[in-house]
Order: C-alpha cells, then sequence, then structure tokens
C-alpha cells in the first residue's frame, strides 16, 4: 500500500477475507505495516456483527484511510491488529503487481481486481441487500 509516495504496507502474509456481496478485504500484519505512519481516529468506531468493533486509522495525512479488529470476535482472532486499508482513501493498494481498485460507495473496504467478480455491496441502489 502506498500513499503520497511512501511504501506503508508490504506484506507477503496478509489475510485475504471475504464477506458476503463484497469483493476480498486484505488484511496486513502489523509487523508489515509502517505503523508510525498511522494515526488512530479517536472518535471513529463501527461494529460488524462478524468480526466485532473496528478502530480506524488516518494515514500518512489520507483521513480514516485504514482500520483493525484489536479485539475481534473469536471466529475472527486471525485478524487481531492486522490493518486493512481503504483502496479509494490513499494512493494506491497493490496485490502482486496488480493495482486494485476500490468497492464502490465510501464505507466498504474491498479490494476489487481482474478477477473479482460481482455484483458488489456499495454501489448506488444497493444498500438493501
Amino acid at each position: 500500500m502506498v500513499h503520497d509516495g511512501l511504501v506503508v504496507a508490504d506484506s507477503t502474509r496478509a489475510l485475504r477475507i471475504l464477506e458476503t456481496s463484497h469483493p476480498p478485504a486484505i488484511y496486513v500484519p502489523p509487523a508489515d505495516v509502517r505503523m508510525e505512519l498511522l494515526s488512530p481516529v479517536r472518535d471513529k468506531r463501527t461494529f460488524c456483527e462478524f468480526k466485532g468493533d473496528a478502530v480506524y486509522f488516518d494515514v500518512a495525512g489520507a483521513e480514516a484511510a485504514a482500520w483493525a479488529y484489536p479485539h475481534p470476535a473469536p471466529a475472527y482472532v486471525q485478524l487481531r491488529d492486522h490493518v486493512s486499508f481503504y483502496p479509494g482513501r490513499v494512493e494506491a493498494c497493490f496485490l502482486d503487481e496488480e493495482r486494485v481498485q476500490a468497492q464502490a460507495g465510501d464505507f466498504y473496504g474491498g479490494w476489487v481486481t481482474a478477477e473479482s467478480r460481482g455484483p458488489f455491496k456499495g454501489g448506488a441502489g444497493t444498500l438493501g441487500w
């Protein structure tokens, strides 16, 4: 993941998480993230009925461009402290050499690749799915 010309995260150990009606989200182990470039967003939290409470980070000046689950639900314990990035809020995210596209809409953080097949939630008219 690159933002403002800086490599913020680079990993061969990232986790690919699939969710219903979404392209995958990629979660990077904290050891593979330049955490000094992330600043906690103190007033933003969300709750996922499956994964639990998420916290957010500004990334090298990009507002709320990353999130993590510091205490995930037991079924998602492998995600503990891994960081995921919104491709649409940073300069670029890559899987191998492919630059990914952002999932439509600003709420979801899916990574769309040439192999991704939709339809995906997030675009106009999809909130009721």
